[in-house]
């Protein structure tokens, strides 16, 4: 399949409503019915597209970046608790990123870390800008990968709700209102949570990002 083709089949996936999406995850996980199980993982192909686009490749690249996502959407829609109240797309970005960094540090490509902003106010805007230093000399690209893998081990350490607030905000795109109401908490505790998990993840990363100075 060419990319051109996988882009048309993307334009035809529908938006599931929330009682829509619930109903398909009691199908699966309650009664077993793989053809919701199927329509699950159609309806958040596009979650696998957008996080493969936070790198620049090829398109050849692409495509097996894409397949190893899905790999790892798959094992999020059948590794999910839907009954947590956690939302899917908070859960499976974590799986699918990590199969994707997975494939292409095996491939030793080249990876182009997160540039999302962290608040309006935030002097340091980005993750990049947080937690790497970018004059330091860590340019060649096995300590790069190892960097990645460091800090991908770092944030599986946070606490639950640092977690999900840190994902949602830089790997989900996802506004702070929005995140507040898939959580069900005020916009002021999510920005709360997410300058507890980036404090944390500096203290777990420093000693490593000070041998590299």
């Amino acid at each position: 399949m060419v990319l051109g083709q996988y882009l048309a089949e993307l334009k035809n996936v529908r938006i599931l409503t929330p009682e829509e999406e619930r109903a398909l995850w009691q199908g699966y996980k309650d009664g077993g019915d793989l053809g919701c199980r199927r329509r699950l993982i159609e309806s958040y192909q596009p979650l696998v597209f957008k996080t493969a686009m936070r790198w620049r490749l090829s398109e050849a690249t692409m495509l097996d970046v894409i397949q190893e996502g899905t790999v790892g959407l798959i094992e999020a829609v059948e590794n999910y608790d839907y009954t947590r109240g956690v939302a899917f797309s908070l859960f499976a970005v974590h799986r699918i990123r990590g199969r994707i960094i997975n494939h292409l540090t095996r491939e030793d490509e080249s990876l182009v870390w997160i540039d999302s902003p962290m608040t309006a106010d935030s002097s340091q805007s980005t993750i990049a800008d947080l937690l790497i230093d970018a004059h330091a000399e860590v340019a060649a690209q096995a300590e790069h990968n190892y960097l990645v893998q460091q800090l991908r081990t770092a944030m599986e350490r946070l606490p639950v709700k640092e977690q999900q607030v840190l994902s949602g905000v830089y790997l989900d795109d996802c506004e702070p209102k929005e995140l507040a109401a898939n959580m069900e908490l005020s916009v002021s505790h999510i920005y709360r949570l997410q300058k507890q998990g980036i404090r944390r993840l500096r203290g777990m990363m420093s000693k490593l990002m000070g041998n590299w100075r």
